[in-house]
């Protein structure tokens, strides 16, 4: 785990999970993990999703062409597949570039 700086926020904490079939996933625990194109917390930050409370734990760059199914299944998704379908349908017309860099962001229920 790396312990250098992260850069400055590009968004803030409350924006982080704001899809409704997303939030259910957190809600339920088979969503520990979010993706993002900005960094949106600092370990330690507390989200709040419907009374309920989770610290971001975790937060690192990872790039797409990096993703395992081990991963995307902290996301909710069972493969790297279904979890491109998901993206894309979020984001029309943008390309998968497997170089593309991402912000992970991991948390834990409180």
């Amino acid at each position: 785990m790396t312990t250098e700086a992260l850069p400055p926020k590009t968004c803030s904490i409350d924006r982080m999970i704001t899809v409704e079939a997303d939030i259910e996933k957190v809600l339920s625990g088979q969503k520990t993990t979010t993706r993002r194109n900005g960094r949106y917390a600092d370990p330690g930050e507390i989200m709040e999703l419907r009374g309920h409370r989770y610290e971001v734990t975790r937060v690192y760059q990872q790039s797409i062409g990096e993703l395992t199914d081990e991963n995307v299944q902290t996301e909710g998704y069972p493969s790297v597949e279904a979890y491109k379908t998901y993206i894309m349908s979020l984001h029309a017309g943008m390309p998968w570039m497997p170089q593309m860099k991402m912000w992970v962001h991991e948390f834990r229920a409180l």
